[in-house]
């Protein structure tokens, strides 16, 4: 039932009926439209700004998951590298300096990037900053699996030919020296016999009879055989591959011709005084990569720990060569 409203009329001084126009009810409706969209539209600016919708819900949550994944990504890359750089420290520092080759630079692990043209077509896409990152790091971690790849390849030909570069190396006394007392004079500067000063002694001088065989401490080819009365006297220089070389000074007869191979251990001639020399004598030298250095460090083959120590002591005296 609907609802009368009267009003007290002052003038007739009587309640009379409400009557409401046509026009009022219009002004009214539409007041109470206008009010209800301007509320509406605040309340929905308020819900888009703080509230998100179900479809805006779930792509959040997807977002959450691959940043989760991301990270556990980019972790486990980290780790990769870390395994990868241990590696290479080993590579470098252990493997290769067993086989005496050149360590890889970092900068040829690495390879060059060319990252700045990649990571520009990157930029373009969604999360640019995350894919470029990525992609960096697996670029980086891809180049660097490659070259190690190939350094162990070369490692692996090396191991492959370990058996002939350990026959080749001198590892042995070029005369029997089973008491340690035929060492006369080791590598350094020592007094030289005839003029009485200091000069350089680049090799060991092994007093023995003369007649002593003198063997070849490592195999290789007899590159010098050459008979002369002045410096080495008659000497013997056998080329050993893998950067070394031995000289053999002194002989009073040598037994090897140039060109010759020779294993360690054959008789390349005979101890004697020949050249500039004070006495019967071996003088050795090792030569690497063109470099003459100490041979006390190469007899690793016939010494204990406790000779190799004596020899050492004994080679280090400083008393007078006998060239």
């Amino acid at each position: 039932m609907k609802k009368v409203k009267y009003f007290y009329n002052t003038q007739t001084l009587k309640y009379e009926k409400l009557v409401v126009s046509v026009r009022v009810k219009i002004l009214r409706i539409l007041g109470f439209l206008s009010a209800a969209i301007v509320t509406g539209i605040i309340f929905l600016s308020v819900a888009y700004r703080f509230l998100d919708s179900p479809k805006e819900k779930s792509l959040r949550r997807e977002i959450d998951n691959m940043k989760e994944q991301y990270d556990a990504l980019q972790q486990r890359m980290n780790d990769a590298k870390s395994q990868l750089t241990e590696l290479q420290r080993r590579d470098n520092q252990i493997y290769r300096v067993i086989f005496e080759a050149s360590p890889i630079p970092d900068s040829t692990r690495a390879g060059k990037m060319e990252k700045d043209e990649e990571l520009a077509q990157l930029q373009s896409f969604a999360s640019s900053d995350i894919i470029a990152s990525t992609a960096a790091l697996l670029k980086e971690l891809m180049n660097r699996i490659s070259a190690q790849e190939k350094s162990y390849k070369e490692i692996d030909d090396l191991v492959k030919n370990k058996q002939k570069m350990l026959a080749s190396i001198p590892a042995i006394q070029p005369v029997a020296n089973k008491d340690l007392k035929r060492i006369a004079s080791g590598f350094g500067y020592r007094i030289d016999p005839i003029y009485k000063t200091v000069k350089f002694h680049a090799g060991l001088d092994f007093t023995a009879p003369s007649g002593t065989p003198i063997y070849a401490t490592g195999d290789g080819v007899v590159e010098d055989a050459s008979l002369s009365d002045v410096g080495y006297g008659n000497h013997v220089v056998i080329r050993h591959g893998y950067g070394y070389k031995t000289l053999y000074g002194h002989m009073i007869r040598v037994k090897v011709k140039r060109g010759q191979a020779v294993k360690r251990g054959d008789v390349l001639g005979w101890v004697g005084s020949t050249g500039k020399s004070t006495g019967p004598h071996c003088h050795y030298e090792v030569i690497k990569n063109g470099e003459k250095v100490d041979p006390v460090y190469f007899f690793f083959n016939d010494l204990t720990p406790e000779e190799f120590d004596r020899m050492l002591k004994i080679a280090r005296s400083g008393n007078q060569s006998f060239d």
